[in-house]
């Protein structure tokens, strides 16, 4: 088939980008960065880096998915699905349900909405740039 070597390694090359941005986004979060930070910078990092964090790792994961779950290929449903799970561990947490967390914070409805933009434009502006999607009717291998 005319191409499908090109199909091939841009769903690798695909697969690579994204385990390095999950990898990327974890190596943060293991180095315990709030350990390094001053004052507010730590305030902030302790309370709200893991709402940031948590929605952009989902969004990656979905995007490893998509081959296989081809809703996952359009970005609105995997934000909107990353939205939707990250709030309603919130709510619940809201009623005492220490799913995640024991705290409920309006803020972190934000901070979700913060980790999901970044992991859209992440997704969008490097990721699609450089390793575009197949066509669906495109066979895969």
């Amino acid at each position: 088939m005319p191409g499908a070597g090109r199909s091939t390694e841009t769903t690798k090359g695909r697969t690579v980008l994204i385990v390095g941005f999950l990898l990327l986004a974890a190596l943060v979060y293991a180095l315990r960065l709030e350990t390094r930070l001053p004052g507010r910078l730590h305030v902030f990092y302790d309370s709200y880096f893991s709402d940031i964090f948590i929605p952009f790792y989902m969004y990656f994961v979905m995007c490893l998915s998509e081959r296989r779950v081809r809703r996952l290929r359009d970005w609105r449903v995997k934000a909107l699905l990353v939205l939707g799970i990250a709030s309603l561990v919130e709510v619940l947490q809201g009623f005492g349900v220490p799913l995640l967390g024991r705290t409920f914070d309006p803020l972190d409805f934000v901070m979700f909405g913060i980790g999901t933009l970044l992991a859209v434009l992440a997704d969008r502006l490097v990721l699609e740039r450089h390793f575009p999607r197949r066509p669906l009717g495109e066979a895969q291998r």
